[in-house]
This record gives C-alpha cells, sequence and structure tokens, in this order.
C-alpha cells in the first residue's frame, strides 16, 4: 500500500477508537481537580513509559534511517521542541502545578491497576514483537491526538481534554501546557513513520502491523478506562 492508503486505514481504526464506549466514558467525567489529578500522574507514567518502548523498537530495528527517525522524535519528546526548554515530562509537571500537585507526587505516581497491565503490554510488545509491528503499534497512538484527523469528532484526546478542564475547571492554555503543546505537537508525529510502513510493512507483514496497531489502540481504550473508573470514586 501507498502512504494515503496507510493513513486511511490507520485512520479509520482512531476514528473508531476515539467513538469507543471506554473512551466516551473517559470524556463524560466531570473534570474537578482532585479528579484531573488522578489524569496528571497516570498520564506522567505513560509518557515515561514511552520513551522506554521507543527504544525497544529502535533496539530491534535494522534500518538506520528508522532509527534516525526515531531518535528525531524522541529528541523533541525528551529534549526540547517548540513547546518546551525541557522535554515534555516537563510539560505535565507544569500542569500538575494547576491542579495542586508536587513534582515529587507526579514523579513517584503509583500506575492505576489498568495502567499497569497496559505499560506491561505495550512494553512486551515493542520488545517481543517485529519492530514493524512495534512501529505501528507506537505510531498510532499519536494519531490519537491529531486535530486534522478527529477534527469533526470534537478533536484529538488532548483537545477534547483541554476544552474540558476549560469549560469546566475555568482554566486557560497557559495552565494546561501538556495539552496545548500535544493538540500540536502529535499532528507532525502522526506523520513521521508513514514511509517506513510503507517500504517495510509489505506482505504478510502488512496485516500484522494493522493488528498491532489496532492491539495498541485496545490497550489505549483500557489506559483511558481506568483513569475514568478511579475518577468516579471521587465526589463531582
Amino acid at each position: 500500500m501507498n502512504e494515503a492508503e496507510w493513513h486511511e486505514r490507520l485512520g479509520a481504526m482512531v476514528r473508531d477508537y476515539i467513538r469507543s464506549p471506554e473512551l466516551e466514558r473517559y470524556f463524560s467525567i466531570k473534570m474537578t481537580k482532585p479528579r484531573a489529578a488522578i489524569m496528571v500522574t497516570q498520564q506522567s507514567l505513560f509518557v515515561r513509559h514511552r520513551r522506554d518502548c521507543w527504544a525497544h523498537v529502535s533496539a530491534n530495528c535494522p534500518i538506520l534511517a528508522v532509527k534516525q527517525r526515531i531518535l528525531e522524535h524522541e529528541y523533541e519528546e525528551i529534549i526540547r521542541d517548540d513547546f518546551s526548554e525541557y522535554g515534555h515530562l516537563h510539560l505535565i509537571i507544569r500542569q500538575g502545578k494547576s491542579v495542586g500537585l508536587e513534582p515529587e507526587e507526579i514523579l513517584s505516581a503509583q500506575p492505576l491497576p489498568e495502567t499497569r497491565a497496559v505499560l506491561y503490554a505495550w512494553s512486551w510488545m515493542t520488545s517481543e514483537m517485529s519492530w514493524i509491528e512495534a512501529l505501528a503499534a507506537m505510531t498510532v497512538t499519536e494519531w490519537c491526538n491529531d486535530d486534522r484527523l478527529l477534527g469533526d469528532l470534537g478533536g484529538g484526546q488532548s483537545t477534547r481534554m483541554a476544552k474540558k478542564w476549560m469549560e469546566e475547571m475555568g482554566f486557560t492554555w497557559k495552565q494546561i501546557p501538556n495539552m496545548e503543546a500535544h493538540s500540536q505537537a502529535d499532528e507532525k508525529h502522526s506523520d513521521m513513520f508513514l514511509p517506513f510502513l510503507k517500504e517495510f510493512a509489505t506482505g504478510k507483514k502488512e496485516q500484522l502491523a494493522f493488528q498491532a496497531a489496532k492491539d495498541s489502540l485496545a490497550f489505549n481504550a483500557m489506559f483511558r478506562k481506568g483513569i475514568a473508573l478511579a475518577q468516579e470514586k471521587l465526589p463531582g
């Protein structure tokens, strides 16, 4: 398949994901600062874990061009980009201050059961499956923040959640820097690996890559559902 066909098929998966019952529940929770704090701590675990997963993909991949693209992606996530001079975890720590979290509370956060399960799943997938499957699994989660793909459905995850924080807690974009960054940065990240899927995910590998992407989105839905379940236990 060419890049346009890959984009169409993966995009359809992501659109199904954003309309799933798990995501409907995730976005239905009325936001308060204690509930928002749960989201921040679990998102910090997600963000840190992805650095390990991308490292697994790179380690298993023999193609230098793919390794270079992963390093480009990770430099923006860990070191600096247009949105932060210190990496995206710093954005989460700044956002945590808006809901009353100290940096140490974020850095020492414990995973919810659902978070622990999906982090284990992504770790296994990216270290034990083929690098092509792992690449598809990782890149498709970037698409969940792509407003170009999801604009008619209310926007990507970060944009939709940013609107909730602003409408329900009166926040400004300045108070939610992580969401502001990912409502824009992941548009670039969504496109970064399509050329490699076109080139290397061919023949039988094509369907394996699609299944890995589908499974990864299911993990992402489970992660969001776990956050919603924990938030529902707090008073609204």
